[in-house]
């Protein structure tokens, strides 16, 4: 019998009779024998496939719970050991030799390092597993590289390439908004709103947020629809027919393709969404409302967009210092 079970039966020994005693000893025995079964039942797989149930639940898109089924299919496939008894020690060699033979950056061995966590994480939070090994395998440390941005002039020398009206109200969209791509091919043109200079776009998580054009933008979004020919919802689609929505791929494509026109290297989408954050910082926008504009949920994530351009710490450094 198991030592815990002795324990309570001989706490409990003062208070309850003998029949009450033998009664509660078999009730203990048999659902704790029951739990330990129901326990031996579950594999791996289905442990995972319990875990990404949650997930979707909770909101996630495909695309994450895409990374979250390959991360721990990895992990699963070359450790074999059953996920209640897998050790702190098994997966920091995983980690490893996982970055020694796909000979990855420490960036990329840390996202994966971040979804085991969440997956056992998870199992803990469940109560499948008594403690997560990922609890002492810590954040993987990596070097702050300071990401460029596009500036004005290659913005303008991108306006002036753009052979039709859609592209041109993509650049400026993307430019004055800060959305990301996946949120632009999801607007429909029922989602603008032209008089208020707006629209609404659904984030991470489907979560909803409202985000300000300019007027730029404006007149070039209403150029194009007033030259468009179809009757798709989708605010942008493709430029023949049968006129679908415009799909992620299709606008980073067509923005890469724009910068090579212009020799402009590392063109793309999320690269006008991390200008407009640094153009808004830089002008002296509240770092929470760039937040919210930008849709993150925590602001540690908008400050790294805060460190892009060291221009503003100059001028006040000059301004208050020297």
């Amino acid at each position: 019998m198991d030592d815990k079970l002795v324990n309570i039966l001989n706490e409990m020994a003062g208070y309850l009779s003998i029949s009450q005693m033998k009664k509660l000893q078999e009730v203990l025995l048999k659902n704790l024998t029951e739990d330990k079964a129901k326990q031996k039942d579950i594999s791996n797989s289905d442990y995972l496939k319990l875990f990404l149930a949650a997930k979707r639940i909770e909101g996630c898109s495909e695309r994450t719970l895409q990374y979250y089924r390959v991360t721990a299919e990895n992990l699963l496939q070359h450790v074999l050991t059953p996920i209640r008894k897998i050790t702190t020690d098994e997966i920091r060699e995983y980690l490893v030799n996982y970055q020694r033979v796909n000979n990855c950056s420490k960036v990329t061995v840390d996202n994966v390092r971040r979804n085991i966590s969440s997956f056992f994480s998870w199992l803990e939070e469940e109560d499948y597993i008594l403690k997560s090994p990922m609890r002492r395998i810590h954040k993987i440390k990596t070097k702050q590289q300071v990401k460029g941005i596009i500036s004005d002039e290659a913005i303008e020398r991108l306006r002036d390439h753009c052979k039709c009206s859609r592209d041109l109200a993509i650049i400026d969209l993307l430019y004055s908004t800060g959305i990301r791509v996946g949120e632009l091919v999801n607007l429909n043109i029922a989602d603008i709103n032209f008089e208020e200079r707006e629209c609404i776009v659904f984030g991470k998580g489907d979560k909803e947020r409202k985000v300000y054009f300019d007027a730029k933008a404006k007149l070039h979004l209403q150029d194009y629809l007033k030259n468009r020919t179809d009757s798709n919802p989708a605010l942008f689609v493709t430029l023949d027919a049968p006129f679908a929505r415009l799909r992620i791929s299709g606008v980073e494509i067509r923005i890469r393709e724009l910068g090579r026109s212009v020799n402009l290297e590392k063109i793309h989408p999320h690269k006008f969404r991390r200008t407009m954050a640094t153009r808004a910082i830089d002008r002296g926008m509240p770092i929470e409302q760039v937040q919210k504009i930008l849709g993150h949920s925590q602001i540690d994530t908008t400050m790294q967009y805060a460190i892009v351009n060291q221009t503003n710490v100059k001028t006040s450094h000059q301004k208050f210092i020297a």
